[in-house]
């Protein structure tokens, strides 16, 4: 993914918010490295440090490491971004509701093989202005509208260039070194949910890379053979940002409830997010597909006031129940859901720090999400920050 992703993280009271950094650029220990699968807007990326140096963020550009082989998001990219989603709206009625980022773009120019990478910013600078050049041209025949200033980004770029010099490597090679030499603990963070993986997710509203776990492969170098667990990250009820089909929305008061509860907007767009009851169909699917080891359920506390909770447990078309996740939009709009209701727990959860402390019709809830889909419930967010992740094994 790219800087269309947020990943906001509370640490000593601080809250950082981070699209293009690894979460773990916080650590002073450790080594942040931005794979080859992920897209880069160079402005974006300094601008995210100069916000996060406000809050405190020392010493980043000694820990991080960018792959040579990551591709650029130019600003004419995000620039057509914007008028491919102006064009959807006109033709369609509808758009699909994504960042403006340039991430779209940025991929198409990749699977295209029209796209520049790090290392061809790092090597002959007239080689790659002219293939600049040429993508900039290329995009402004097909949108007449579309205006670049080239000689002005290029020399951006070219500054970019050098501050990002030092902090650039071979990323297949960083890897096996990181793998192969002392014994490390080595986490990979992806960028989206499962459901807005280009493959598995709900197509066409959806990003435009495999954010679930095959990402480790193709976007870091990692052969399948080094991949160990595989963490779910779930919060305790389903939150959409943008359009597209989502069977468990309470377009009502408890929508409403967890939507202002749960703090829930976009962190890179600002939008509201749209909530609704858990949807265990869909975490049995990210399942299917990731193989998860352990779950970690967040925002477990947003629940605390409520007198009924529900959970969507299956699916029906036509009053039979279907055992997969629909792949088609129009079906996926159709679907009933059934849900099992389960009393709420009505107790402020915020001070849990062990499982002791849950209330025991909250620890049936999780017990309830554990036996439908299978996996283990290893962590138990009930807060921000670091200290409100109960650890249960």
């Amino acid at each position: 993914g790219g800087n269309n992703a947020g990943h906001t993280v509370v640490v000593d009271g601080k809250e950082y918010d981070f699209h293009l950094f690894p979460s773990g650029i916080i650590n002073p220990k450790a080594i942040s490295f931005i794979g080859n699968g992920v897209v880069i807007h160079l402005p974006g990326l300094f601008e995210e440090a100069e916000k996060n140096e406000k809050k405190g963020l020392k010493d980043w550009e000694k820990r991080l490491i960018i792959s040579d082989r990551a591709h650029i998001v130019f600003d004419f990219h995000q620039a057509v971004d914007g008028l491919q989603e102006v064009q959807r709206q006109a033709q369609e009625g509808k758009n699909i509701g994504t960042t403006k980022k340039g991430i779209g773009p940025t991929y198409s120019s990749k699977a295209a093989r029209t796209g520049l990478r790090v290392c061809d910013l790092l090597s002959d600078f007239d080689e790659f202005s002219s293939r600049f050049k040429n993508l900039a041209q290329q995009y402004k025949s097909m949108f007449p509208t579309l205006e670049v200033d080239i000689e002005g980004q290029l020399k951006k770029l070219k500054g970019y260039a050098e501050k990002i010099r030092p902090m650039v490597r071979d990323g297949v090679y960083f890897m096996y070194e990181a793998l192969h030499g002392s014994p490390k603990k080595i986490l990979v963070e992806g960028a989206n949910a499962a459901l807005l993986d280009i493959d598995f997710g709900t197509y066409p509203f959806v990003t435009s890379s495999n954010c679930t776990v095959g990402g480790v492969c193709t976007g870091l170098g990692v052969p399948p053979q080094h991949v160990g667990d595989v963490y779910g990250v779930v919060k305790a009820y389903t939150t959409r940002v943008g359009i597209g089909a989502f069977p468990t929305e309470q377009i009502n008061e408890i929508g409403d409830l967890l939507q202002s509860r749960g703090h829930e907007y976009g962190v890179t767009t600002g939008r509201k997010r749209r909530c609704g009851w858990l949807d265990l169909v869909i975490l049995k699917y990210a399942h299917m597909i990731n193989g998860f080891t352990a779950l970690a359920l967040t925002k477990l506390d947003i629940l605390d006031v409520l007198d009924e909770i529900k959970i969507g447990v299956a699916y029906k078309l036509g009053g039979k129940r279907i055992p997969y996740f629909p792949a088609n939009q129009e079906i996926l709009q159709k679907v009933e859901v059934e849900y099992e209701t389960m009393p709420g727990w009505k107790t402020d959860t915020t001070g849990a720090r062990k499982w002791e402390d849950l209330p025991p019709k909250a620890q049936n809830y999780i017990r309830c999400v554990e036996n439908h889909v299978g996996v283990p419930v290893k962590w138990v967010g009930v807060g921000k920050s670091r200290e409100s992740m109960i650890q249960l094994f």
